[in-house]
């Protein structure tokens, strides 16, 4: 079997200053961050938004360290717990890659829980602009993947397959990283622009909800075509621990849509006058 498309030769390496090198890896959460940051910013200077722009402002940070600690300590536990307990230092190695979405995500919700409980702000609306603009961290996240030749799909013979690098076996993948770019990051991210634009932040937990629900749903399916982690493999009936780790997400999305109704949002938007010189 001969892969139809050849793997572009990317270097993971975006700039080399001295011994300091900056990866694409990086610059892909980098981008995700900021990016996503100017959207929930757009987002919560709507009329009647019950996050304030501020508020957005200050979570950023608290989001960052939740991204990061969550998602590298998600991956060490759920998917290279006994290689890492043999090197525990390895674990500070993040330049390397080893990030797990559901990690991650346990991360940001843990940062949203205790920076609304801070700042007295309902907690459902704070995590539904937050909802809002994480598929762009996931696109970015999924082509630095791709970049980087990792998390690469099942063995195929369509025609747009590839042969990855770091294959030991050489044989024509599917690049799932893209379908994941593009699942995950492009179509969530027009989904939930579309429910934002309906006015569904009027009810707290519907964009959260939606937003569970969706991504739970593309990456079960994205996983039949992706390749499971080598340490791991399958697990019972043939599914994989990113399917695992979906399932409760899309449940407790499902729960969260379900009932949003009986949450209307509220008004903390500040007066017109607020913030001029008198």
């Amino acid at each position: 079997m001969l892969a139809e498309i050849a793997f572009p030769a990317f270097d993971p390496v975006a700039l080399q200053i001295g011994p300091v090198a900056i990866r694409w890896y990086a610059l892909a959460y980098v981008a995700g961050i900021v990016f996503g940051w100017r959207l929930a910013m757009r987002l919560a200077n709507k009329p009647k938004t019950p996050v304030l722009p501020v508020e957005v402002d200050d979570l950023i940070v608290w989001l960052t360290f939740g991204i990061i600690l969550g998602g590298r300590i998600g991956y060490i536990l759920f998917y290279n717990f006994d290689s890492y307990l043999q090197e525990p230092l390895t674990a500070l190695e993040v330049w390397k890659g080893g990030m797990s979405f559901h990690g991650g995500l346990l991360g940001v919700v843990t940062a949203i829980v205790l920076f609304a409980r801070n700042r007295g702000i309902p907690l459902l609306a704070l995590g539904d602009v937050v909802a809002a603009v994480v598929p762009i961290g996931l696109f970015f996240g999924r082509i630095a993947n791709f970049v980087n030749g990792e998390l690469w799909g099942r063995a195929t013979d369509v025609s747009w397959a590839m042969v990855f690098p770091g294959d030991k076996f050489m044989l024509p993948r599917h690049p799932s990283q893209l379908y994941e770019a593009f699942f995950e990051g492009i179509a969530l991210f027009t989904i939930l622009m579309v429910l934002n634009a309906r006015g569904v932040r009027r009810y707290m937990g519907m964009m959260t909800g939606a937003f569970l629900f969706f991504y739970s749903s593309a990456r079960i399916g994205c996983e039949f075509f992706r390749e499971p982690d080598v340490q791991i493999g399958y697990l019972a009936f043939g599914v994989t621990m990113g399917q695992i780790l979906s399932i409760p997400m899309a449940a407790i999305g499902v729960w969260l849509m379900a009932t949003a109704k009986r949450r209307p949002a509220p008004d903390r938007s500040l007066p017109a006058e607020a913030g001029k010189p008198a």
